[in-house]
């Protein structure tokens, strides 16, 4: 009869530390996520030039603007400083940087070498290629003018997701993770091909061009149409970028 409250006390135990050790994991996956919306969202302010290169600010602004506390802020600016978005400023916060276009270029050349090699390796047939994903691309962009969308939010989505289904569609999984990374990091500037008409009307005929020599099997006419539309696309945004951030400066200085 004596083992039965050694069994009592040991089930008691541990109910008892259970909540405990469970609650520093769950503050930690609430400041986790807290951390990853202000990322974000301030990721979004530096697109939308709501914060413009140039601008300082602090820890406590932009605790109060988002209504958190300054630990997800701060989590969320150093992931964004390790991305080169931002710098901490000695004893006075922290000042958004200017776009390193020369950063973007190299990453946009690197983006050319994957998609124009994954074009080739569809078009030389190799047995891995998916080609379910090639019918879903063809079944956005091939489709008459009256079909096509002007919704820009809704063409820059489908940009991405044709430049990521052509190197997935290659079969090779790191080549497929390398660009995702890249797709990740140009993101921000992007995503600014697609505030003008004609750049939707540009993207649709490109994309078109390519996915029919890609179906012919026309490997370096695919890989051309590719670095032609890429290029293009590059100009552009750097363009609209820069013609955004002095209306940006210009807002600011004129605001009451």
């Amino acid at each position: 009869m004596k083992p039965a409250p050694a069994t009592t006390i040991l089930h008691v135990s541990t109910v008892r530390t259970r909540p405990a050790s469970a609650a520093p994991a769950a503050d930690a996956a609430v400041f986790r996520t807290r951390a990853d919306e202000v990322y974000a969202q301030l990721k979004r302010d530096v697109a939308e030039f709501i914060l413009v290169p140039g601008d300082r600010f602090t820890e406590n602004e932009i605790s109060d603007r988002l209504g958190v506390s300054r630990t997800p802020v701060r989590q969320a600016l150093f992931r964004l400083q390790q991305e080169g978005f931002v710098e901490v400023l000695f004893r006075s916060g922290w000042r958004v940087l200017p776009f390193d276009f020369d950063q973007f270029e190299q990453l946009y050349d690197l983006r050319m070498v994957l998609e124009t090699t994954a074009v080739h390796r569809i078009c030389e047939a190799d047995h891995r290629v998916d080609r379910s994903l090639l019918d879903t691309l063809a079944g956005i962009w091939l489709v008459p003018v009256a079909e096509r969308s002007t919704d820009t939010a809704q063409v820059a989505q489908w940009d991405e997701a044709f430049h990521c289904s052509l190197v997935a569609a290659a079969g090779n999984a790191e080549m497929a993770r390398v660009h995702s990374d890249v797709t990740d990091r140009i993101r921000i500037i992007r995503r600014l091909d697609f505030t003008q008409q004609p750049r939707i009307e540009a993207t649709y005929e490109e994309h078109a061009k390519i996915l029919k020599a890609i179906r012919a099997n026309r490997g370096d006419q695919a890989a051309m149409l590719l670095r032609a539309h890429i290029e293009t696309s590059q100009a552009e945004v750097r363009k609209i970028t820069l013609h955004q951030v002095h209306l940006a400066r210009h807002a600011g200085k004129t605001r009451p």
